[in-house]
C-alpha cells in the first residue's frame, strides 16, 4: 500500500526546503495569493532535487488574505487567471528541466468549488485547456472529483490529517470549533485512518467513508516538519508506503 504526500509550498514560510525532502507531491504558489517568480523558481529546483512531483496551486488574486477570501467572478475570468497562474510556473519548471505533474486550487478557490459546479467546471476547464494529463487535485467525494470527472481530467481525491470532517464528507468550516485538529498525535492516527482504512470520524462521531488518494499537510507553522516527519514514521510502521501519483 502507498499514499501521496502533499504539502502547500511556496507560500512565504521557512519550511519549504526541509518538507521537500519528506513529502512526495508540492503545490507551489503561483503569485496571486502568496510567493513570486523567485520563489517559484527556487521551490520547483527543490523539488526536483529531491524527486518531488510539481504541481500548481492557484487562487483568486487575493494576496492581501492569502487567498481567503471568497469572489463571485465569473468562469472566463476564473478560466482566464487559472491558465494565467500554471502557464506561470509551468514555464520555470520547464526552463529548470522539469514538467507540471498536478493541479490544486488554494484556499477560497478551492472550499468555493467543493459547492459550486460552475466554479469547479471552470477551474477544470482551465486545466484541460492547458494539458489535459495533468492530474486535478480535490476534496476527496466532493463535486471538485466529478468536474474533473467531466472534463476528462485524472481526479485525485485529497484528505486533510488535520482538519476536521461533517458527516457528509466536507471539511468543518475554519470558522467553527473542530475545523483544526491541534494535537499531533490525534491528526495523525486520522492520516492512518484515511489512508488504511478509508474512513474519517466526524466531528458528530459517525464514520464516514472516504476515498484517500493523497494526504494534505500543511506546510505552516513551527512543527510542519517535525510532523511532517512522524505522520511518515507511523504511516511506515503501518506498512504504507510514500509515493507520488505520477
Amino acid at each position: 500500500m502507498s499514499i501521496d504526500l502533499n504539502a502547500d509550498l511556496g507560500e512565504g514560510c521557512d519550511n519549504d526546503e526541509a518538507l521537500m525532502a519528506l513529502v512526495s507531491s508540492a503545490n507551489i504558489a503561483c503569485g496571486w495569493h502568496a510567493g513570486d517568480a523567485t520563489i517559484m523558481r527556487q521551490c520547483v529546483r527543490w523539488a526536483l532535487k529531491n524527486g518531488v512531483a510539481i504541481g500548481a496551486h492557484p487562487s483568486f488574486p487575493d494576496r492581501e488574505n492569502f487567498g481567503r477570501s471568497e469572489m463571485n467572478l465569473p468562469p472566463d475570468e476564473i478560466i482566464a487567471g487559472t491558465l494565467y497562474q500554471i502557464g506561470a510556473l509551468a514555464a520555470i519548471a520547464k526552463a529548470e528541466g522539469g514538467a507540471l505533474s498536478h493541479v490544486k486550487p488554494h484556499g477560497a478557490l478551492y472550499n468555493q468549488a467543493v459547492k459550486d459546479p460552475a466554479l469547479a467546471d471552470a477551474l477544470c476547464e482551465a486545466v484541460r485547456r492547458f494539458d489535459p494529463s495533468l492530474r486535478f487535485f480535490g476534496l476527496a467525494g466532493s463535486g471538485m472529483i466529478d468536474a474533473a470527472r467531466r472534463a476528462g481530467l485524472q481526479p485525485v481525491e485529497e484528505v486533510f490529517a488535520d482538519r476536521g470532517y461533517n458527516a457528509d464528507g466536507s471539511l468543518v468550516s475554519r470558522k467553527l470549533p473542530g475545523a483544526l485538529i491541534e494535537d499531533d498525535a490525534q491528526a495523525i492516527a486520522q492520516a492512518i485512518s484515511l489512508v488504511r482504512d478509508h474512513r474519517v470520524r466526524a466531528i458528530d462521531g459517525s464514520l464516514v467513508a472516504v476515498n484517500a488518494q493523497t494526504v494534505c499537510l500543511h506546510g505552516d507553522g513551527a512543527h510542519a516538519v517535525q510532523f511532517a516527519k512522524s505522520i511518515r514514521e507511523k504511516l511506515g510502521a503501518e506498512g504504507i508506503a510514500i509515493q507520488a501519483l505520477c
